[in-house]
């Protein structure tokens, strides 16, 4: 049975030692749920292949589906991704934010390919909620990586949780811990660009919507006759 730590509208430096606590469960391997900018989280350390079978495992999810990542900055992206020009311009102005990223895995990487189905492309991003980027922020002081599996709390095919009571109710057992940080201010999945190529391709739309893409990535930087693809 997992733990449920409930920190809603309490300011950082009163939750410090919880969030160090869930930090520490990372570094043991141990697996969390917790709140982002968008819907609620599932994650662990994602350099320990045994953690990434576990949560493919809880959630039903196809292994031929890899399986995202949060970090704490641009910086720690670049260990693991490359940027193209046209990336490095999105999460400039999106991070931290709901926009993920698939970029192309730098080779060698510290990041198992079981992680990405065995795929070139990982997908990052920088998330906006104080409570998890404060938990990145201690694994890369801890750990020299600020990174942490990000995905969606919920069976694989069903509606993301936007609470942590939500979580609970469907993880709790197999969990082992969960920060409860009150309803989601987003209940809608984060908006995920493909940049492995100098086409970007829009995967799914979020709460970022397609004109505003377009606004940083114009006619000259897509290089494209017809517009956006």
């Amino acid at each position: 049975m997992g733990l449920l730590i409930k920190v809603k509208g309490k300011p950082i430096e009163e939750i410090r030692y919880y969030l160090e606590f869930a930090a520490e469960y990372v570094i043991e391997g141990k697996i969390i749920g917790f709140p982002t900018d968008s819907v609620y989280g599932l994650g662990g350390d994602p350099q320990n292949l045994e953690v990434i079978n576990k949560i493919f495992e809880i959630k039903f999810r196809d292994r031929s589906k890899g399986l995202l990542l949060l970090v704490s900055d641009i910086e720690e992206a670049k260990k693991i991704a490359q940027f193209n020009p046209l990336a490095k311009k999105l999460a400039e102005t999106f991070w931290p934010g709901q926009l993920t990223l698939i970029l192309n895995r730098k080779e060698p990487n510290i990041i198992p390919p079981e992680l990405t189905a065995f795929k070139r492309t990982i997908g990052v991003r920088v998330p906006n909620n104080n409570i998890i980027l404060e938990i990145l922020k201690i694994l890369k002081k801890e750990r020299n990586f600020g990174g942490l599996i990000g995905t969606s709390a919920n069976y694989s095919g069903e509606p993301p949780s936007t609470s942590g009571d939500e979580v609970a109710k469907k993880f709790l057992s197999p969990i082992d811990l969960i920060i409860d940080g009150g309803k989601s201010l987003s209940k809608v999945a984060t908006t995920i660009i493909d940049c492995s190529s100098n086409k970007p391709e829009i995967l799914r739309v979020g709460v970022i919507k397609e004109d505003e893409i377009l606004k940083v990535l114009n006619q000259e930087d897509l290089g494209l006759e017809g517009g956006y693809n």
